[in-house]
């Protein structure tokens, strides 16, 4: 897709359709003259993503006219708008219409305004349909212009920085959607290595044997199971000049399929573990990003990929292993894997001077039950750093939510045998998972985010396609970029 701003007037913007927002309760006085008759029948309603297309655009040499609802305008904002622009390119390519014009104006022409325009174009058009073999009727579109009228030379670079945090979220998709028979560890690390080419980051990839040397024995042990063999993927980006001195270190969660090990899921539904690495694909998808916007600090990403598969040599339940940190582990229950791998990665992060850690995981279930597909949990052992986190996130329009981290929770994870279970019952069941994942990252400033809930729509939006969303990278970029302390 091709990414344009237009700052002409109203009457030149041309394209097949021109999009604009409409609000509740309010008339465009540009086009209520022409459209009088759908303002007063309430078909141009305003309510949020309701979408009106007329043809012959009142006004502008546009062939169409969208109208998409913003709802009421004093909660409108950059996370609204680009959920608006998604869904009219979604609206819209179906029908063929692919030279799309999006006027912003009236207080919503900001250069923050502009990216977000592009991000959600951008995330609008992506399709999961790679792998289909018929595709005659798949459209795609090929321009979109951002217009504002009288704009300055600030959105520009706006334009082209919704171009990349865009183009990285559908990165860290595309990874999630692939299927695990091509999308193994090693296929996953290949592709790290092929993006961190391309944009100018240092990769390393440390093998089974390497991992067993420096003693990662949750992380191995998760991975016996299967014929596939593990890898920690390794992104570094290292500032021109740092502004500084902490390093940020962001750790992703990357099962590439999980049956459940030898504590199998059920059936039904198994088909979707394959986003189980998404955690590890919006930690891909941020490097990316970071990579090209450079911000003034050091960021490194760590990704622990694995298949957890009830082989014949896979871990059993009431099994002991040694963690990378000397602490023991009994594996209560062997679906409770990507804590294991998790851990052995935290470790690793600190060890290569890391002072901050994000870690980001399809964990639980359970933080689904707490906040549903809404609001990614968020636990965390330093407020000042959750903080940063969440302003970062409520930037980006990603909801996420503090829950609790008690010191009384550490108890469910009591064993009589190790030093800790690596599960702790039914109860507080997120909760008790980053407790787990705490022993391991601290003293290091730490949030661990549980994006189970939010990085797969089992059903398509109208302003994103069913499958992976690739929710974070651009929660992670902003952090990075906003980096203060």
């Amino acid at each position: 897709m091709q990414i344009k701003v237009e700052k002409s007037p109203l009457a030149a913007l041309t394209g097949d359709a021109l999009v604009v927002v409409a609000f509740e309760g309010s008339r465009d006085d540009r086009f209520a003259p022409a459209l009088a008759d759908l303002y007063t029948s309430g078909e141009i309603a305003g309510k949020a993503l309701e979408m009106t297309l007329v043809h012959q655009a009142p006004g502008s040499k546009a062939r169409r006219l969208l109208l998409v609802g913003g709802g009421p305008a004093d909660k409108f904002g950059s996370a609204e708008l680009r959920r608006a622009a998604a869904a009219a390119v979604r609206f819209l390519k179906p029908k063929s219409v692919l030279d799309i014009t999006m006027l912003l104006e009236a207080g919503f022409a900001t250069a923050e305004d502009v990216a977000a325009a592009v991000e959600g174009a951008l995330l609008g058009d992506y399709e999961p349909d790679i792998h289909k073999s018929e595709k005659k009727d798949v459209k795609t579109v090929k321009q979109f212009t951002v217009a504002v009228p009288g704009g300055g030379a600030e959105l520009d670079a706006a334009a082209e920085r919704g171009r990349i945090l865009g183009e990285s979220q559908n990165l860290a998709r595309e990874l999630g959607n692939e299927p695990a028979n091509r999308m193994t560890p090693l296929r996953l690390a290949e592709r790290a290595r092929q993006m961190a080419a391309e944009q100018g980051l240092e990769c390393e990839v440390l093998d089974q044997d390497r991992m067993k040397q420096l003693g990662m024995g949750a992380l191995l042990g998760v991975a016996m199971g299967s014929a596939e063999p593990p890898a920690l993927i390794v992104l570094r980006y290292r500032p021109v000049s740092a502004s500084s001195e902490a390093h940020l270190g962001l750790v992703g969660k990357g099962v590439t399929f999980d049956t459940g090990g030898i504590s199998i899921k059920p059936a039904d539904g198994m088909e979707k573990m394959k986003y189980d690495m998404m955690g590890g694909a919006a930690m891909i998808g941020a490097m990316r990003a970071i990579a090209q916007l450079k911000p003034p600090l050091a960021v490194t990403a760590f990704i622990p990929a694995v298949e957890n598969m009830p082989g014949s040599r896979a871990q059993r339940p009431g099994d002991i292993v040694t963690t990378l940190s000397g602490k023991t582990v009994e594996v209560l229950n062997t679906d409770a894997e990507g804590r294991l791998i998790l851990a052995d990665a935290l470790v690793y992060a600190r060890q290569q001077g890391c002072t901050h850690l994000i870690d980001a995981a399809t964990l639980t279930g359970a933080v689904v039950v707490a906040l549903g597909h809404i609001n990614t949990g968020a636990f965390a052992n330093d407020d000042t750093l959750l903080e940063k986190l969440l302003a970062a996130a409520r930037a980006e329009g990603e909801k996420t939510w503090p829950m609790p981290m008690d010191e009384e929770y550490k108890d469910l994870l009591k064993s009589a045998f190790a030093d800790l279970g690596n599960i702790g019952g039914r109860w507080g069941g997120a909760i008790s998972a980053a407790i787990f994942l705490k022993e391991f990252a601290d003293p290091a400033p730490w949030v661990h985010l549980d994006i189970a809930g939010t990085a797969w729509l089992d059903d398509a939006k109208p302003y994103m396609a069913k499958g992976p969303t690739g929710v974070c990278v651009r929660t992670f970029v902003n952090l990075a970029m906003n980096w203060n302390g």
